[in-house]
């Protein structure tokens, strides 16, 4: 089952995206994991799919937060994890694995487009696209 973090500040918001009938966030059981995942990242300018206790996603939201960004964070369960959109093939984090975990979660979407893993996202920065991506998108209006 997948749970949301949508964290605002240090503080934090947590939803869990359990199956209901009754919550105004209640997710339909019916949908497929693809097609969820597919909707997350339609509905969220800035979206990371992760598992839990991730230290690489910890990483990912600190980096965008310093850029004054606090991304919708899915925390995928183990089987869910192939459900997400390949990588395109400027991604950086494509054949890496790190402790023998694939480099297919965490991934950040920024505007519908797959970034990467860590790596990805750190490379856009430091190559001073990131900022400019996200502006692109609407989630920050200027430059930091």
């Amino acid at each position: 089952m997948m749970r949301t973090n949508n964290f605002y500040g240090e503080g934090g918001v947590r939803l869990e995206l359990a199956p209901s009938t009754t919550s105004p966030l209640a997710i339909d059981v019916t949908e497929s994991t693809e097609m969820r995942i597919q909707r997350l990242i339609s509905e969220n300018p800035v979206v990371i799919f992760t598992r839990s206790s991730c230290c690489m996603c910890h990483v990912m939201k600190k980096l965008l937060s310093a850029i004054g960004v606090y991304p919708t964070v899915i925390e995928l369960e183990e089987e869910e994890i192939s459900a997400l959109p390949p990588s395109s093939a400027g991604d950086l984090d494509d054949h890496h694995h790190v402790n023998n975990i694939p480099a297919d979660a965490p991934a950040v979407f920024i505007g519908g487009t797959r970034v990467g893993g860590l790596e990805s996202l750190v490379a856009l920065h430091l190559s001073g696209r990131l900022v400019p991506k996200l502006v692109e998108v609407g989630v920050i209006t200027h430059v930091v």
